[in-house]
């Protein structure tokens, strides 16, 4: 049985994760910056929920969730509903390219993010690496 995405406990198993990847932290050796993953309400979400995790040069230095958003200020939000999560998750979705067509709505500054595509796909792969339970 896998960890409910989008709780704290699966939080926690995506930094460990990040943390054991090798690839992850060669790719995002230059990479510093807080996110929130934020999974937007709608079928099977009654809310929204924000995922907060804290990358830096190749590392996660924490994750868990957050009630308020407004109590912790970040450098980037990345927004996107239950199913492109999913998505982006089974590789259906590449995180660029979802955050350029629209799928996924990036805050913060977006050349940043741009300039470090092989560390998303890293931190995709990482995520992969989770027992995922999806909401139904």
């Amino acid at each position: 049985m896998g960890i409910k995405f989008a709780t704290d406990e699966w939080g926690k198993a995506l930094m460990a994760a990040v943390n054991s990847s090798e690839a992850y932290a060669k790719a995002a050796s230059n990479w510093e910056g807080d996110f929130y993953f934020i999974t937007s309400a709608g079928p099977h979400m009654p809310k929204d929920t924000y995922l907060y995790l804290d990358l830096w040069h190749g590392k996660a230095r924490d994750a868990y969730m957050v009630d308020d958003p407004a109590s912790k200020p970040v450098a980037f939000e990345l927004r996107a509903p239950l199913d492109v999560w999913r998505k982006v998750m089974e590789k259906k979705v590449d995180p660029i390219r979802g955050i350029m067509s629209g799928q996924l709505k990036l805050k913060g500054n977006m050349m940043t993010v741009l300039k470090s595509p092989k560390a998303a796909t890293e931190l995709v792969a990482c995520a992969m690496k989770v027992d995922t339970e999806w909401p139904e």
